[in-house]
């Protein structure tokens, strides 16, 4: 047996009314040896029937048992496994067997905070929501020794196989960390998938909960990732500047108001830079160059 195999109990109310008749069985019995007192040494029948009655009325009662929804109970019959009982309701079954029971909802495994290296070296901290159900008790029962802590220790791995494949920040069409984080998860749950399979567990979702630079690098990394904002804002700066300086001399050619030289170009062309690229406002004293007649 390397697998779950459903095991159909008795319907519990018909049960106990068999229980409740041999419990009535035992009152009838109880009252014939009350109407022959001091006469119980000749009938020994029904000194066999009450024995009998008690004997089977205790051996019974522990066969009942209730399932909730999405509850089960593993059965093992001295030592050897009986079966699963998975629909929910009032059973009875062999009051020999062991039941032990297992749940079959969905559960959430909220990991800690892992440091972690990236795929280049660069230490940084992650964690990760599992959301995990099982999906075949005898396995998760008799494959792993205990399955929740199989399942928290296997998701440490995963996540840091995972992290260590990608690195935190990448180019622009470079799978990232901190970009990419559905292809992360994809990858993520796949993993652990392959890896729980033992323990006939299935994953439901899995996700990033935290993901940062690691303490010791987060200032550094803050002022690079700073620099790169602004060396992209000034590009964007430049661009827009060159473009609107392009754009006033189209015009002023277009519409033949001042006919200027090179020199007085490059000379317009410096100041409208300076006025267009400046962070603060600038001075009203420009370089006028040759334009004065």
């Amino acid at each position: 047996m390397t697998q779950e195999r459903e095991l159909k109990p008795m319907n519990g109310w018909f049960m106990l009314l068999i229980y409740l008749c041999l419990w009535a069985w035992f009152g009838w019995t109880v009252l014939q040896l009350a109407k022959t007192p001091g006469q119980s040494e000749g009938r020994p029948d029904l000194i066999v029937q009450l024995g009998a009655s008690i004997l089977l009325g205790v051996l019974t009662l522990p066969g009942f048992f209730i399932l909730n929804p999405n509850t089960s109970k593993v059965m093992v019959l001295f030592g050897r496994y009986a079966g699963t009982a998975r629909r929910d309701g009032f059973w009875w079954s062999n009051p020999f067997f062991v039941k032990t029971p297992v749940s079959l909802r969905a559960q959430t495994l909220n990991g800690e905070r892992l440091k972690v290296n990236d795929q280049i070296g660069n230490p940084v901290e992650i964690a990760a929501i599992i959301i995990w159900q099982i999906e075949d008790t005898y396995k998760a029962c008799f494959e792993v020794e205990n399955v929740v802590q199989f399942v928290a220790l296997q998701s440490e791995t995963a996540l840091r196989h995972s992290a260590s494949s990608y690195p935190y920040d990448a180019d622009e069409g470079q799978v990232s960390l901190m970009r990419n984080t559905d292809e992360l998860a994809e990858h993520l749950l796949a993993e652990l998938q392959e890896r729980l399979k033992r323990a006939g567990i299935r994953v439901l979702e899995a996700r990033l909960s935290h993901l940062a630079y690691a303490q010791e690098i987060a200032g550094v990394m803050l002022r690079k990732q700073q620099a790169a904002a602004i060396i992209a804002a000034r590009q964007r700066i430049v661009d827009g500047a060159v473009g609107m300086v392009e754009m006033a001399l189209d015009h002023l050619a277009t519409k033949k108001i001042v006919d200027l030289d090179p020199e007085r170009k490059a000379t317009m062309v410096s100041n409208l830079m300076v006025v267009l690229c400046s962070e603060s406002a600038v001075q009203p004293v420009l370089n006028a160059g040759t334009l004065a007649p």
